[in-house]
């Protein structure tokens, strides 16, 4: 017969195991985004506008970030990615409104390159890339939010 010491985990452990899988489906996120960016732009050759880079900022770090957190099974990482993917998520969602025509012209900081309204900004003739962004960023945020309740628990 076991010992009621060796049959249950450690606190810490039952913790950590809890924040573990949310962080690591925030990390796939990021991982997929931005190897979606960059096979965007380096295999089909679609240059990125203005905002895209924006994104891309924002969101490649946080495949560094949240890879080292879950390597070092550290929750404060998510103290790290939480902004990187709020300001993301805030360009996705200027960019979307930029595409669908609801911003000003004036308000629209394109310049030289790529248009972030062109019909150009879309995945199969059909998914506007910023929407794609601004699920990524949705699902990152959603993960981590749900990491840090863990956590707190």
């Amino acid at each position: 017969m076991m010992s009621e010491e060796h049959s249950t985990a450690p606190h810490g452990a039952d913790r950590q195991a809890k924040f573990w899988t949310p962080l690591f489906l925030a990390w796939l996120l990021a991982l997929l985004a931005t190897a979606g960016a960059l096979f965007l732009g380096e295999v089909m050759g679609m240059t990125p506008c203005v905002l895209c880079w924006y994104q891309r900022i924002a969101m490649f770090p946080l495949v560094l970030v949240l890879g080292i957190g879950l390597f070092a099974s550290d929750a404060s990482s998510v103290r790290y990615a939480l902004p990187l993917a709020g300001v993301g998520w805030g360009v996705a969602a200027y960019h979307l409104l930029v595409f669908w025509d609801l911003v000003s012209e004036g308000l629209v900081p394109c310049g030289k390159g790529s248009s972030c309204a062109d019909v150009d900004v879309q995945v199969a003739g059909a998914v506007p890339i910023p929407l794609l962004s601004l699920t990524a960023f949705t699902g990152i945020l959603v993960a981590l939010w749900v990491a840090r309740r863990r956590t707190r628990a």
